[in-house]
């Protein structure tokens, strides 16, 4: 009798053991999915702006573009003329995202000015809340392409090659850069000055790389909306951190240039 009494007492003892293990199991699983979510989550590529509140964004197309630290936006209308642009470097850290513009075409006096923002994941995509030159800003953007390849970097212009192949003397990083992104399938170069908040240009696209020739597919161009819908094929090749580029520009003038990145 005293034995059939103990093992119902060992047994309920087991059962207890066992729920308290697993809802200690659920608890720690709940707690550490936002950590595990945020640690995991990759901003790197093209992302399009879906909403404004909670409404759809419909005022042409805004497309950013994300690597290894920096991002440029483009704003045109859908038939691609040009309407704004910004680029700089960015930070995320859990819930918390931070811009640093070093151009701003909306508002140049946010220039080199951090702007932090409430940073939530959707199901893939993700939103920012927070203030921006004092105006409130509730944007979602949902992701047009991730994939990443040879070419997919933050880039500084750096030099040209003359025609007998001569590379010229290296500029040296200031001020006055001239930065090109590629990410997921996506393109967008600026000019500019963030000590005098000058803004230059900019144009961005679509891009594809096949056998050692790149080609681009222009979306916008603040300097010549007619430019839009055109093609550029150029060769070129990865030498370290430098990204040689040889073909014509949009205006059909022979390049070759030297990128050099940003962040080697």
């Amino acid at each position: 009798m005293i034995i059939k009494a103990l093992y119902f007492v060992l047994c309920y003892l087991k059962l207890r053991i066992m729920k308290n293990f697993i809802s200690l199991l659920f608890l720690s699983i709940f707690y550490c999915l936002p950590i595990i979510s945020f640690a995991q989550f990759n901003i790197e590529g093209a992302w399009r702006l879906d909403k404004e509140g909670k409404k759809l964004f419909s005022h042409g197309e805004m497309v950013k573009i994300y690597k290894d630290g920096y991002f440029m936006f483009g704003w045109n209308e859908n038939n691609g003329d040009f309407i704004a642009a910004g680029g700089g470097y960015y930070h995320l850290d859990g819930n918390t995202y931070t811009e640093t513009y070093d151009f701003y075409t909306l508002d140049s006096t946010l220039v080199q000015q951090p702007v932090e923002y409430a940073f939530k994941q959707i199901a893939g995509n993700f939103s920012i809340t927070g203030k921006r030159g004092g105006k409130k800003v509730n944007e979602t953007w949902k992701k047009i392409e991730g994939s990443q390849n040879e070419l997919s970097a933050a880039w500084r212009f750096s030099t040209r090659v003359d025609a007998d192949g001569n590379i010229g003397e290296r500029r040296a990083p200031g001020p006055r850069q001239t930065i090109k992104v590629l990410s997921g399938n996506r393109f967008q170069w600026a000019a500019f000055n963030f000590e005098t908040r000058q803004f230059m240009g900019t144009g961005g696209g679509s891009y594809r790389i096949k056998n050692g020739e790149y080609t681009e597919v222009i979306h916008f161009f603040s300097r010549d909306n007619s430019r839009v819908g055109a093609s550029l094929n150029f060769n070129y090749k990865i030498d370290g951190n430098d990204w040689f580029q040889k073909g014509l520009s949009s205006t059909g003038n022979p390049i070759h240039e030297v990128w050099e990145k940003i962040r080697p």
